[in-house]
């Protein structure tokens, strides 16, 4: 199974692409789309799309899997990555990609057995787990592959 991993953001959005077999994760490729500050917002949510509209065309995932959004400060961010986050699933809906949510304590109990762990924690155990010789860079990028790995924890053949 192909899982797409994204850790949501109107800044940095993080993916990372993971193949998924028994208990045997292999990373494919991971990364961020980046939108320019002061780049007008609908063109920055369009530069998601498109590039999210890529990603799905390029590695042609089996599934979605993607952080469900908790804000308790900054509303305006939160309306601004809300819609960011519409934006990327309505790209996985077109591309016919079942989506599945997960919340960070769901993440970091998947990946590291501790729904309380540390970022630094999932972050390690990330790159312990697909075998990397370094932690994915950016962070979005670690975080998205730990969406990724989440999944196919919990998944048990949903696709």
């Amino acid at each position: 199974m192909r899982i797409l991993g994204i850790d949501p953001g109107y800044a940095i959005v993080g993916f990372g692409v993971t193949d998924y077999s028994g208990m045997n994760f292999a990373p494919v490729e991971y990364g961020a789309i980046l939108t320019e500050a002061h780049t007008d917002f609908s063109e920055r949510l369009k530069c998601i799309a498109d590039d999210m509209d890529f990603i799905f065309e390029k590695f042609e995932p089996d599934c979605m899997s993607i952080e469900k959004l908790f804000f308790t400060n900054n509303q305006k961010t939160a309306i601004d990555v809300a819609q960011a986050r519409g934006v990327i699933v309505l790209s996985a809906v077109r591309h016919s990609v079942p989506v599945f949510e997960y919340t960070p304590l769901q993440v970091k109990q998947a990946v590291v057995g501790y729904g309380k762990a540390e970022k630094k924690q999932v972050m390690d155990m990330t790159r312990r787990i697909l075998k990397l010789e370094q932690i994915p860079k950016p962070d979005d990028a670690a975080d998205a592959l730990a969406l990724a790995i989440c999944h196919g924890h919990c998944c048990k053949g949903i696709r």
